[in-house]
């Protein structure tokens, strides 16, 4: 438990930690030296990561970790809202942090539908974001709902695929 409390104070210090901790503590979570894997890969990476993709890399830091462990993690982080999990058609299921510090900011994803290659759009206009929050004011007036967040995807061909 030592070695777990002393890696948690040197990520608050560093600053990676402290805004996922919280929500830990919270859902009355316990943070593992597992979970902590997890999230420093998922925060080390700007790309979408599969379950297989981090059980590779988490596999190469503890040899004892499996992959039943990777899925369990990262179902759980996407439950506390610590992790976006997404479907791009590929057949994986592709993970990436939700709000890294220090990494990729809100952005919309642009999905090849031949190659499977995905751009991140984040070079919002503003009538793009005008747009955006009138739909999510509407959306949550009409149908009584809390909008928190949303994730958008734009399916078609890149331009190698054209």
């Amino acid at each position: 438990m030592k070695i777990i409390i002393n890696s948690i104070k040197e990520m608050t210090v560093r600053g990676k930690g402290a805004w996922w901790q919280n929500r830990f503590h919270d859902m009355g979570a316990r943070i593992t030296a597992p979970r902590e894997i997890v999230l420093d890969i998922l925060h080390e990476t700007d790309d979408h990561v599969s379950a297989a993709d981090v059980y590779v890399r988490a596999h190469e830091i503890n040899p004892s970790l499996g992959l039943t462990t990777v899925y369990r993690t990262l179902d759980m982080l996407t439950q506390m809202g610590i992790v976006q999990k997404f479907d791009f058609g590929d057949g994986k299921a592709r993970y990436e942090l939700v709000n890294n510090p220090g990494g990729k900011k809100h952005h919309h994803h642009l999905i090849c539908l031949r190659c499977k290659s995905i751009i991140d759009y984040t070079e919002f206009l503003d009538d793009e974001l005008e747009f955006i929050n009138k739909t999510q004011t509407r959306l949550s007036k009409k149908y009584n709902f809390n909008i928190t967040d949303h994730a958008i995807s734009f399916y078609g061909f890149c331009d190698r695929c054209r």
